[in-house]
């Protein structure tokens, strides 16, 4: 009882004397409470649930079998500290089952652990600068920003390692001002902790391990030095140890997994598509320079940015004018090191190609050391201010700016995962979709989902949401059909708008505010898939476990009385291997790589991504790439092996661009220029004989200006012409050192067409035609 009134007191003391870091914390969980089930769900939750299952397996005993379950090579290689003890929590102290429940508990503690590094920022300020008015403000700016706060609830892999970042930033000012063993060990823990929960954890180690190697270069005596060595060897050392143990993986071959998992991580192997100032980039070849500059800065309150500023500057100032301060342990290092640490790593992501997508979350650890310059910044301020009354105004127009970013997360909620500010252009939210990746606003609207699944009552809905029927409940949830990663051959174009158009939708849904718009739509997917059931029975290219019919690009999957883990089971998947024709053709660059190395592109799918079940059959359907294809081999497969598999005859893939090639060159073209341009309806066909490796990579436009203007897409109106730019990777191939492209033009009215090709130099050749009365 004694020990149990001496935490109280303690905890008691330390409430007294930070009262209003306990008052901004209970209004953050208040705030919290009310946005809980706001957000819906992240497509990574489950499979992150899979990684810390696993870990867990392999704790108990069952070895490789528990990683090998895992869908992808990559996922084994993730750190479980956070999911692991998640699944401890909900699952085994709480016995939760129901996916709802385990959603919003997950939510809960995410947002906890959220807001514990808001704690650890007001005590790293506190330690810095010793002015709790200067702590408070640098906490709320840290967990005031619009789109990570949004993710505080869902994201499960940046949200734990942006708040371990801060506690880790934490640690390393406190172990050199201690300059203790002990300091030094429980520093190593948290940042081997930190790169298990993300690889990227490193720069922070290798941080340390330069200003302790400063350290050595400038210590006076052969004592100290011998201090230096003990204290970085320590920390280095239990940094390994933390990161080794807590990732089982790694324990039966340790520096060969090690190995493998650099390289896996290092170039992730998921392909994303990107659209950042008006251009698609395409990860597999890294972001440009500016991409994590120009995301931070169009998504980030302008306070901040203000503030950050003026603190790097403040910085560097006062390093050039006294440069032997940097060599002492205080916040003038510190805070250098902070500055350097976006722009160290903003290189390396650079320089090594990193997969970067979904704007900057996978960099959101940064904001903590652009939220601790801020704080630099906001203490030059105050210093420099002369008096009570200027002091007490710097700290008012600090707090009007946290003001100004509650009122606008408040007024856009729930669309704070795609707040823009004042910096971008926000005409209209077509504007913003234009120039700007908007990922997914499904993953994180569950109050527009909700508002849907009120209005239709009964019957079945499909929308493209994927695992959002998982936060409803369970009467409601079997009623959704699913329509999220439907694709067909070109990139960014879901076939799910063109299943909406066939289908005759009864409604188009459309969501979004200034902040966050997208365009879906509701048809009746036990109609279209039931036309689907009936054409894939009557005449099926193959016949195992499900029939399988051939329709163009399109594959329709029927198992007739198919049992239900066929559709909702995790472990059960489909794979597509689709050899192309040529492997040396002109494709995407991001698949070459794959494809040599294994001969096929592997295609993996479920059931639960573009499927229903009607009357007890399981229906679904997958598009084939747009490349010439040789080959289809298809199948299931689990943990245990191949279930199934069937081959597909394709026949001559390239027959569809060779037939084309000969029927445009037995024509009149409409423009000769580098590339042959034949127009055969709406169907432009670009045609150029022994092209050239330039030839082919370079991107073709084509602008397509209507009879009448009102015609446009209503995004493009303000410029006057349709853009629908293309490459050879989408909409064509490389036959016999020939290039052949296919183009479609839209069905209004056109009065132009503007077509050639551009590299970065600029236009390579221009082609102009009319097409007559306006066809």
């Amino acid at each position: 009882m004694s020990a149990v009134r001496g935490v109280a007191r303690a905890l008691g003391r330390s409430l007294a004397a930070h009262w209003a870091l306990a008052t901004v914390c209970a209004l953050f969980l208040l705030g919290g409470a009310l946005a809980l089930g706001d957000y819906g769900v992240l497509p990574d939750t489950w499979a992150q649930r899979a990684i810390g299952n696993a870990a867990l397996d392999y704790l108990a005993g069952d070895g490789e079998r528990a990683f090998r379950q895992l869908h992808d090579r990559e996922s084994r290689y993730y750190g479980a500290v956070f999911e692991a003890p998640l699944i401890i929590i909900l699952d085994h102290i709480l016995g939760l089952s129901d996916d709802r429940d385990i959603f919003l508990g997950r939510n809960v503690l995410t947002h906890l652990v959220f807001l514990a590094g808001g704690v650890f920022c007001y005590l790293l300020v506190l330690r810095l600068f010793g002015s709790r008015p200067l702590a408070l403000v640098a906490t709320a700016l840290f967990l005031l920003h619009p789109r990570i706060y949004a993710h505080s609830f869902v994201n499960g892999k940046d949200i734990p390692f942006l708040a371990m970042f801060m506690i880790a930033l934490w640690l390393v000012p406190r172990a050199f001002h201690r300059d203790t063993l002990g300091a030094f060990i429980l520093c190593g823990v948290g940042v081997g902790l930190l790169v298990n929960l993300r690889i990227m954890g490193i720069v922070l180690f290798a941080a340390v391990l330069a200003l302790r190697a400063l350290d050595l270069g400038f210590a006076g005596s052969a004592r100290a030095r011998g201090r230096v060595l003990l204290t970085g060897g320590a920390f280095a050392l239990t940094a390994m140890l933390t990161f080794y143990a807590s990732l089982p993986v790694l324990w039966t071959d340790p520096i060969g997994r090690f190995t493998e998992m650099a390289g896996v991580l290092g170039s992730h192997p998921l392909i994303a598509h990107n659209l950042f100032r008006g251009e698609w980039l395409y990860s597999a070849d890294g972001p440009p320079f500016d991409y994590l500059p120009v995301w931070v800065g169009i998504t980030t309150p302008p306070a901040v940015l203000l503030l950050a500023g003026a603190g790097a500057v403040a910085l560097a100032w006062r390093g050039l004018r006294r440069p032997r301060d940097i060599l002492r342990n205080g916040p003038l290092r510190f805070g250098l090191l902070l500055a350097a640490l976006p722009i160290v790593t903003n290189i390396a992501i650079v320089v090594l190609e990193n997969n970067v997508y979904d704007d900057w979350r996978h960099l959101y650890f940064l904001y903590a050391p652009l939220g601790l310059l801020a704080a630099f910044g906001l203490h030059g301020i105050v210093a420099s201010a002369q008096g009570r009354w200027p002091r007490s105004g710097a700290y008012a127009l600090a707090g009007a700016a946290v003001a100004v970013t509650v009122v606008s997360m408040v007024r856009i909620h729930p669309y704070q995962p795609n707040h823009f500010t004042v910096l971008t252009d926000r005409t209209t939210p077509e504007r913003l979709i234009s120039r700007y990746d908007m990922g997914d606003p499904y993953e994180f609207i569950r109050s527009a989902l909700a508002d849907i699944v009120e209005g239709h009552p009964s019957g079945k809905l499909s929308l493209r949401f994927g695992d959002q029927y998982r936060v409803f409940s369970p009467d409601d949830w079997r009623r959704f059909a699913i329509t999220r990663d439907f694709r067909s051959g070109e990139r960014n174009f879901y076939v799910h708008r063109g299943l909406c158009r066939a289908a005759s939708p009864s409604s188009l849904l459309y969501v979004g505010r200034l902040y966050a718009s997208t365009l879906s739509c509701v048809f009746d997917p036990v109609a279209y898939f039931g036309r689907l059931r009936r054409e894939a029975l009557a005449d099926p290219v193959a016949r195992s476990v499900y029939d399988i019919r051939r329709e163009g690009r399109l594959l329709t999957y029927v198992r007739e009385g198919c049992p239900l883990d066929d559709v909702e089971g995790e472990s059960t998947r489909f794979f597509l291997h689709v050899t192309p024709v040529d492997v040396n053709a002109v494709l995407p660059a991001w698949l070459r790589p794959n494809i040599q190395r294994h001969g096929f592109h592997n295609i993996s799918h479920n059931l639960q991504e573009g499927a229903v079940r009607i009357d007890g059959d399981c229906v679904g359907a997958v598009v084939l790439p747009d490349y010439p294809i040789a080959a289809v081999r298809t199948g299931q497969f689990s943990g245990e092996g191949v279930l199934w598999e069937t081959d597909i005859a394709i026949g001559d893939g390239a027959s569809d661009y060779a037939a084309t090639r000969r029927e445009a060159l037995a024509g009149t073209p409409l423009a000769r220029s580098s590339y042959d341009v034949y127009r055969d309806g709406r169907t432009l066909t670009y045609v150029r004989d022994g092209c050239t490796e330039a030839d082919a990579d370079a991107r073709f436009f084509l602008h397509v200006i209507p009879a009448n203007e009102g015609d446009l897409p209503e995004h493009r109106r303000e410029y006057g012409f349709d853009n629908l730019d293309f490459t050879l990777e989408t909409r064509g191939a490389r036959l016999d050192g020939n290039c052949v492209a296919v183009a479609r033009l839209p069905d209004y009215p056109i009065a132009t067409v503007r077509t050639g090709q551009y590299d970065d130099t600029g236009a390579l050749w221009t082609a102009e035609f009319a097409l007559p009365d306006g066809e």
